[in-house]
This record gives C-alpha cells, structure tokens and sequence, in this order.
C-alpha cells in the first residue's frame, strides 16, 4: 500500500467540524439531549470515532489507488454505516 499524508474534511452534517489532520469531536450527547459528562465515556467515544475515521480513510485511498469510483467506495461506506444495528435499542 502506498502511504500518503491524511488529511480530512472540512465539515459533515454531524456537527463534526474537520480542516486539519486532528478533527474536532462533537459534543456526545443522552437521548434526552444531555452533553455526556463523564470523560472516560468522552474519552472513549473520541478514540473510537478517530479509528473509525482512519480505517475510512485507508480503505478509501486504497480504493482510489485500485481504480475504484470514489463515489462507489463512499456509498459503500455510507451504506456500511446505514447497516449498524443497535441491539441495546428497546422495542415497543
């Protein structure tokens, strides 16, 4: 694989602002609305997000380098996140 300097976007719809390689974490929040409080729980969301982002990025360069569509590759990543169950979800 052939590395390259990371960089990132400049904004998404998730309140996540990004314009250098450390992005910014948006405010985790509750259900209700509640900005979490507890910074081990902040801290680990920020960790995961940052790896998840990683991963992103390397399969996508990867792609682009292999001759993929990057639109065809951000779809699948899309559509990967889009399948996310959540089995802590509670029925009605």
């Amino acid at each position: 694989m052939v590395t390259k300097p990371r960089t990132n976007p400049t904004a998404t719809d998730s309140g996540l602002k990004r314009t250098r390689k450390d992005a910014a974490f948006p405010t985790w929040r509750q259900p209700d609305g509640k900005a979490l409080s507890c910074v081990e729980k902040i801290k680990v969301l920020n960790e995961n997000l940052a790896e998840i982002r990683q991963m992103a990025q390397d399969a996508l360069e990867d792609a682009v380098l292999m001759g993929c569509d990057e639109g065809q590759i951000r779809s699948v990543l899309e559509g990967l996140v889009d399948s996310l169950e959540n089995p802590y979800r509670e029925t009605k």
